[in-house]
């Protein structure tokens, strides 16, 4: 990967420097760029000639990434995808289908460092960051899958790694995913989740993206959430729910709260209680997940009738809240766990 060029993620500019020492005119640079944003092969440019088409095959690489396995679920339409980086490196993304299109989850690291206690991509730590280019080659790729079937129309960032910790390569993929002459895909569409590293949510209310930020709180204390999440130690709940509480004035723009249900942990009514006054008045959503089951942890889901009896006591407070749809729950568990038994040659 080194010797070569990755085209993806190249602006117009980059691209005609390199058309130009490849002894090429300048057109061929948006010819390219438009074959690319739909994932198309070198081999399969057919308004390219011959001879440029194999000097791209020898000096370039169109996408830094392939598909390495997908598993179709037989339950729905999710599909997740075992993705492979030109350096050996595997991470996940899951295709969903809902009524209004299909909706990508994609990854933004090589596993994670945030160390949060009910996730599998953390326990393997942080190998590197995922650069723009491959982070949209998840995108390219899932259109690419899909064929005549559709296209990717909605992505969130809640794949293995923690996005604001990757800052200046989710910001670069987001602006390349909405550019007009790339796939034009409106930021409203894209969510973003962080544990909580406040200073890059405060960076990130500066930039003029208007993403939706989905917080992973699943505590309403700091008592708890240290038990659960390490950045918890760094940032506290109270400093935390004054950025977001910030962030939302500056962008105008709800945010999610993500909040895993977890046996005698943080799944009881006062703790539902607790949330609410922490969320009270500010514009803003409560996803309640059910705990996907990791091996090396310790953690059980919150019994069905606990969780139920939690949204009601959300709702019973005026909390906007639902329970996320499982998608897929029969090919692969949690995140992180599908990669983890592919690296390991249990899958």
């Amino acid at each position: 990967m080194s010797d070569k060029h990755v085209l993806l993620g190249m602006d117009q500019g980059q691209l005609k420097e390199l058309f130009k020492a490849l002894g090429q005119p300048a057109f061929r640079a948006g010819q390219v760029q438009a074959w690319l944003n739909k994932g198309v092969p070198f081999e399969e440019m057919t308004n390219l000639p011959k001879a440029l088409r194999e000097s791209l095959r020898e000096n370039c690489v169109d996408l830094p990434m392939s598909i390495h396995q997908s598993f179709p679920s037989r339950k729905d339409d999710t599909v997740k995808f075992l993705f492979s980086c030109v350096d050996g490196n595997i991470i996940e993304g899951v295709l969903m289908h809902y009524h209004y299109g299909y909706s990508l989850c994609i990854s933004t690291q090589v596993g994670c460092k945030m160390g949060c206690a009910f996730c599998a991509s953390t326990l393997s730590g942080c190998v590197r960051n995922l650069t723009a280019a491959e982070m949209l080659s998840q995108v390219l790729l899932a259109n690419r899958f899909l064929g005549d079937r559709g296209h990717v129309g909605h992505i969130v960032l809640m794949g293995s790694g923690e996005p604001l910790d990757n800052y200046e390569n989710t910001v670069a993929f987001l602006r390349l995913v909405n550019a007009e002459d790339g796939l034009n895909i409106s930021l409203r569409n894209i969510s973003l989740s962080t544990c909580g590293l406040v200073p890059q949510m405060e960076r990130l209310s500066q930039e003029g993206l208007p993403v939706t930020l989905s917080i992973s709180l699943h505590a309403p204390n700091d008592q708890i959430r240290r038990q659960i999440m390490p950045v918890a130690n760094t940032y506290a709940i109270d400093e935390l729910m004054d950025t977001v509480r910030a962030y939302v004035r500056k962008t105008g723009r709800r945010v999610v709260f993500e909040y895993a249900l977890i046996d005698q942990l943080n799944s009881r009514p006062e703790h539902a209680r607790e949330l609410a006054k922490l969320v009270s008045g500010l514009q803003c959503h409560v996803n309640l997940i059910p705990l996907n089951h990791v091996d090396e942890r310790s953690l059980r889901p919150a019994a069905p009738e606990a969780v139920q009896l939690f949204l009601k006591t959300l709702e019973e407070k005026h909390v906007s809240a639902t329970i996320r749809r499982e998608m897929g729950s029969d090919i692969g568990g949690a995140c992180g766990q599908l990669r983890r038994s592919v690296l390991e040659g249990k899958g």
